[in-house]
């Protein structure tokens, strides 16, 4: 990388940065490739973080199926595509061993991130989720990889339990608090149900910011959030899914009806053309 887009790179990291410590709340939405992250640029979003699963979907592969290589050179793509702060989705950082997970999060600021998460999930059916000396182990690893760094690189840090049938708030937080502990920047428990618990994160970690998934069964708005002092709001895979959700409902419609009412609610073909010129 030369040395102005060493420069660019700080300065969106320092720009992202700020995004977590100022007074309020903002949604960080998760394009799946370059064309979805034009398209959110152009809506004036302040950063943006890649989805591991909207991006495996759009390779015709499974969720957790893509490798390394992959995730990055689908991270060089939308760093490329707009001026935006952009972080990944390292899932669990395509390691077990700390040092190597660390190694991914180092090798995600090569390609253009100024920010990444690494998460406690194993990707294994018998043993879903790491001990918790392990995970911590892996977070302390993933810190001291990052401070390396000669910018500042936001390191989330996930408690995977929700995601894993394990719905166990009190080791959720006790996980988070020792991620915290461990110099994580952001703490993060996806598929938090409820209010109540989406509150009981974020006052066990305080002052640390939380991001909160909403995607699936949470339902909460914006300003709900920042009352309750959230301060980054993710989306997933839930534009992802709402894309090809559209997708699919048309293609069925022309399958099954032999219509093609679907095309009175698409984006016009100017408009789309416009977000990819110059």
């Amino acid at each position: 990388m030369n040395a102005h887009a060493l420069q660019e790179q700080a300065r969106k990291a320092q720009a992202f940065k700020a995004l977590h410590e100022g007074a309020g709340i903002f949604v960080i939405p998760n394009p799946w490739d370059a064309g979805s992250a034009k398209m959110l640029a152009s809506l004036g979003y302040k950063a943006l973080a890649t989805t591991s699963a909207g991006y495996a979907f759009s390779q015709g592969k499974a969720d957790g199926a893509l490798s390394l290589d992959e995730t990055l050179a689908n991270v060089r793509a939308i760093v490329a595509a707009t001026d935006l702060p952009v972080a990944v989705d390292l899932e669990n950082g395509f390691a077990d061993d700390p040092a190597e997970c660390a190694k991914s999060l180092l090798r995600a600021a090569e390609a253009g991130a100024v920010g990444g998460s690494i998460e406690d999930a194993t990707g294994r059916a018998d043993a879903p989720i790491y001990c918790f000396e392990h995970a911590v182990a892996r977070i302390e690893a993933a810190v001291a990889a990052v401070r390396t760094l000669p910018f500042p690189f936001t390191l989330t840090a996930r408690a995977e339990n929700y995601l894993h049938g394990n719905p166990d708030l009190d080791d959720t937080i006790r996980r988070l608090q020792a991620f915290a502990a461990a110099g994580a920047d952001v703490l993060y428990a996806p598929g938090l149900r409820s209010a109540e618990e989406v509150l009981a994160v974020v006052r066990a970690v305080a002052p640390k910011p939380v991001n909160v998934l909403m995607s699936g069964g949470l339902k909460l708005t914006v300003q709900a959030l920042e009352e309750m002092g959230v301060r980054r709001i993710s989306t997933g895979s839930a534009l992802a899914l709402a894309a090809f959700g559209e997708f699919y409902r048309a293609a069925e419609e022309i399958q099954q009806h032999g219509t093609f009412g679907f095309t009175a609610q698409s984006m016009p073909y100017a408009q789309a053309n416009q977000f990819f010129k110059g």
